[in-house]
């Protein structure tokens, strides 16, 4: 089988992608994948690593800048060319696409050439380049059910999950003594995303100063840009850890009892994946306010909290981590109702889609 991958600018589109590869190159011996991203942004680093055959394209986004928005449609026609070349020499089965504005002129082309097509959405709310795809390719995959019918024009609209959840259940684990936790204790993570956030960092050393005399410990992770800021001047209690950055977050939160967190795509597949309860802090910074929706998927099912950023203050932060920890009832009821929003088979119902439509 013959694949052609595209998704890029961010993790939460990317690591979807290399979830279905991961498991597509288990199930098919002789699997060739060719991906194509963007030539400048984080995927370019990150799938060559895998040795996976990779093409790099100009593109940009959208801004409010005419002059870059002109030379970008001239980009865009350029990008389209460029991959009716690379799809017709390289001949694939199936184009997948996993979100980003590099995905627009592969699919574009693909549809052009007859290759079949597939398209997952992450958020839950629907991108600008998946809305406008959705009607050119032939499925399209949704990570919650509520985006079901956000794709009025496609011709098939499925429920999958995302399958970047299943990779938190099969990692490596780290064990709270690992990384010198008391085992005995519950533990909090709080992580504002793999770059941290600096509009949340002040907030955070409240909470984190309030937490010293609470009966759980904290591991917060301040990402690497804020780090040595962060601890200059300051000794923290014995519960309390803070790292620049923990490589597979998800091996530590298989030992986690509560996460406060952003709501970015991948974050909210693996926390569903181990139905683990969370505080969510939605990153208002993100386009179309996704990360808000996100959250609110899994509050109205009772399946976790939100506070808004501008909201948030240190004290309300540690009242909320500290009355659900020891509101037993609550907690188990969260778990539940976790258990029963998430999908732990996402990338083996993506494949056998695949495998339908190239039939």
């Amino acid at each position: 089988m013959k694949v052609v991958v595209s998704a890029g600018g961010t993790g939460g589109h990317i690591y979807p992608a290399i979830a279905v590869l991961e498991k597509l190159k288990k199930e098919i011996k002789d699997l060739d994948v060719l991906y194509i991203g963007t030539k400048n942004r984080m995927e370019s680093e990150i799938i060559p690593k895998r040795n996976i055959k990779y093409v790099g394209i100009e593109i940009y986004g959208f801004s409010k800048n005419i002059l870059r928005d002109v030379k970008n449609i001239f980009l865009i026609n350029k990008s389209y060319r460029k991959c009716l070349k690379i799809l017709k020499e390289y001949e694939p089965d199936i184009v997948l696409g996993f979100g980003g504005y590099v995905t627009y002129p592969v699919l574009k082309a693909a549809k052009k050439l007859g290759i079949k097509t597939f398209l997952h959405e992450q958020n839950s709310i629907v991108g600008k380049t998946n809305k406008y795809l959705s009607n050119q390719v032939d499925l399209v995959a949704v990570s919650f059910l509520s985006t079901l019918n956000k794709f009025p024009r496609a011709k098939r609209v499925i429920y999958t999950g995302n399958p970047c959840g299943e990779n938190a259940l099969t990692t490596k684990e780290i064990k709270k003594s690992d990384i010198g936790l008391d085992v005995k204790k519950k533990l909090v993570i709080v992580v504002a995303g793999s770059l941290g956030s600096s509009s949340l960092n002040e907030k955070l050393k409240e909470f984190l100063r309030l937490s010293k005399k609470s009966d759980y410990q904290v591991v917060y992770i301040t990402g690497k840009n804020h780090y040595e800021e962060f601890i200059k001047g300051t000794r923290f209690a014995n519960n309390i850890k803070v790292l620049p950055y923990l490589d597979n977050l998800a091996g530590l939160m298989r030992n986690c009892d509560l996460m406060v967190t952003r709501a970015g795509a991948s974050t909210m597949s693996e926390i569903l994946a181990l139905n683990l309860p969370a505080i969510f802090i939605p990153s208002p910074y993100v386009a179309g306010n996704h990360q808000f929706y996100n959250a609110l998927e899994v509050v109205k099912n009772s399946a976790g909290l939100m506070i808004e950023e501008n909201n948030l203050t240190g004290e309300e932060l540690y009242l909320m981590v500290t009355n659900l920890l020891s509101d037993k009832k609550e907690y188990e009821i969260m778990k539940m109702n976790l258990r029963n929003l998430g999908k732990s088979d996402s990338s083996d119902i993506i494949i056998k889609e695949i495998k339908e439509l190239i039939k």
